[in-house]
C-alpha cells in the first residue's frame, strides 16, 4: 500500500466533534484499547489529519502518527502505536521464513502462518480476548478484520493489514493469501516525517 516514499503534506486540525467520533470508532474497532484511550487520544489533545496519496488520511497527535484510514474504511493503527500498546490489537505470528517477504511488501500467504513457527488464533473461546500462553490470539478472526502481524523470535510487530480470509478458513485450506496491502516496517508510511 505504501511501498513508495510518501510526500509530506500539510496537517489540518480536526474539530472536537470529529475527534470524538474517531475516538468512538477506535474503541468500537479495538475494544482492548479502552484502558489506554486517554493516553492515546487525550481529551484536550489536538489531533491533526494529514492527507496522503490514494485517498488515505493519517491522524497525528503532537507529531506522533497514531492511525490511518484509506477511503472511509476502518481505522488502522500506525505501527508506532502498535509498538506502544501491543496488547490492544488482535495479532497473528509469521514464521522466520516469511519475515523478509512481509518486510518487502509482499502479500502474506498462509504457509507463513500454518508452519511450525507461525501462530494462528486458538479459537477455543470462553477466554478473555488476548494472547494465550502459547502466543496465540484467543478467538478466531474474521475476513476483513484488521490484524497485527508479529514475527517469530521478534518482540515488535512488523506489519498490519486487513484479513482477506478468516483465520479458521486459513487453517482449513493452508494456502492462499491472508493479508494484502499491509503497512509494514520501513514502508513509505513508516518513514514519513510528521513533524
Amino acid at each position: 500500500m505504501f511501498k513508495k516514499e510518501l510526500p509530506t503534506a500539510p496537517k489540518s486540525k480536526l474539530k472536537s466533534s470529529v475527534q470524538r467520533n474517531l475516538r468512538q470508532s477506535l474503541l468500537t474497532t479495538y475494544p482492548l484499547l479502552n484502558a489506554y484511550i486517554d493516553e492515546i487520544l487525550p481529551k484536550k489533545g489536538s489531533l491533526e489529519a494529514m492527507k496522503l496519496p490514494d485517498r488515505a488520511t493519517l491522524y497525528v497527535l503532537d507529531g506522533e502518527p497514531l492511525f490511518f484510514q484509506v477511503d472511509t474504511n476502518t481505522l488502522l493503527p500506525h505501527l508506532k502505536l502498535v509498538h506502544r500498546f501491543p496488547a490492544g490489537f488482535p495479532s497473528i505470528r509469521i514464521d522466520r521464513g516469511a519475515i523478509r517477504f512481509v518486510l518487502s511488501g509482499a502479500t502474506l500467504m498462509a504457509p507463513g502462518l500454518t508452519s511450525p513457527g507461525g501462530r494462528l488464533p486458538s479459537g477455543k473461546g470462553g477466554e478473555p480476548e488476548g494472547l494465550d500462553e502459547e502466543d496465540r490470539w484467543s478467538r478466531e478472526l474474521e475476513k476483513g478484520e484488521p490484524v497485527v502481524v508479529r514475527a517469530e523470535g521478534k518482540t515488535e510487530a512488523c506489519a498490519i493489514g486487513f484479513l482477506v480470509e478468516g483465520t479458521k478458513a486459513v487453517k482449513e485450506k493452508g494456502k492462499g493469501p491472508v493479508i494484502e496491502d499491509a503497512h509494514y516496517l520501513g514502508d513509505g508510511l513508516w518513514r514519513l516525517g510528521t513533524d
